[in-house]
């Protein structure tokens, strides 16, 4: 019985540190970055309290992913936003924990050339949940009204085209019994350019720099008139727009999380009880000995 408590106890120590270690997001940061950001950030979240909390709600994601695939529902989650407003990491955090064939992110490249033929929606329409799946889009159809707007990968044409098609897609997607919410999460000019200079004195995190988005520094006015206009235009009754502040990471994680689970009338639903069976032992069976080359080195 001892056994089991230590083999329990390491288990439960193991899985703290995957989380520790996925919130260790600024540990190659220097420290003159570091004492910068946290004289910007005073008001920091209590470590324990925020964690104690992201585990109560990712339960609670559980149990929606087990009602969504008990009863055959669609749900489709759009996170939309300015560069490094902490899309990724909400996603990052509400699928940690899910099944992935139930809960899948959903984050295309740049169009091919065969797909800027296509009707626009196209290349998105494959991606929409089957019954029974929740699908999480990192970056959407809008950015016909963002990126492609600003930076001029779309004529005024396109955009007008898409302002007027927009919104009867999603209320067909709504007609169809897809629950469909919209999440933007917005930050400020200082935190953004704050959150860019962290990336480019951050080797772990230098990835995510990409020519759009130092454009996106440049033309920081002409993003904000796009998102106006698209609140403006697409904000409609079956599809409303929910904005997040995002200056603060972890409080906008579990805000975004809280208010999703607060839009879906989610449950208990049954389950038959797991019991382990026992092992079937073939005195006869022999364990063969593979050769050592197949294994992977143990460096560590």
């Amino acid at each position: 019985m001892n056994d089991y408590k230590d083999w329990l106890e390491a288990e439960l120590q193991e899985t703290l540190d995957e989380d520790i270690e996925i919130e260790l997001e600024d540990a190659a940061l220097s420290e003159e970055i570091r004492r910068i950001y946290r004289s910007q950030h005073p008001d920091q979240m209590d470590r324990k309290l925020y964690f104690r909390e992201l585990l109560r709600l990712q339960s609670e994601l559980i149990r929606l992913q087990d009602w969504v695939s008990h009863h055959k529902e669609r749900v489709v989650v759009l996170f939309e936003g300015r560069d490094s407003a902490g899309k990724g990491g909400a996603i990052k955090r509400i699928t940690q924990r899910l099944n992935p064939r139930v809960a899948r992110v959903v984050a295309l490249p740049a169009p091919s050339d065969r797909e800027k033929t296509q009707w626009y929606f196209q290349r998105y329409v494959p991606h929409l949940p089957a019954g029974g799946e929740i699908v999480l889009f990192d970056r959407s159809w809008y950015n016909r009204a963002g990126v492609e707007r600003v930076m001029g990968f779309a004529t005024e044409d396109q955009v007008e085209q898409f302002f007027q098609d927009v919104p009867e897609f999603e209320r067909m997607l709504v007609r169809s019994g897809i629950r469909l919410v919209k999440y933007w999460f917005s930050i400020t000019d200082e935190e953004q350019q704050m959150r860019f200079q962290m990336r480019i004195h951050d080797p772990l995190k230098q990835w995510k720099l990409s020519p759009m988005d130092l454009q996106s520094r440049i033309r920081w006015e002409a993003y904000t008139k796009a998102k106006e206009d698209m609140f403006e235009r697409t904000n409609i009754p079956e599809a409303p727009w929910y904005i997040v502040p995002g200056n603060d990471k972890k409080r906008a994680r579990l805000n975004c999380i809280d208010h999703l689970l607060g839009m879906i009338p989610y449950g208990d639903v049954p389950h038959d009880q797991i019991t382990l069976p026992d092992r079937v032992f073939n005195p006869d069976y022999e364990r063969e000995v593979l050769p050592r080359e197949l294994y992977v080195p143990q460096k560590y």
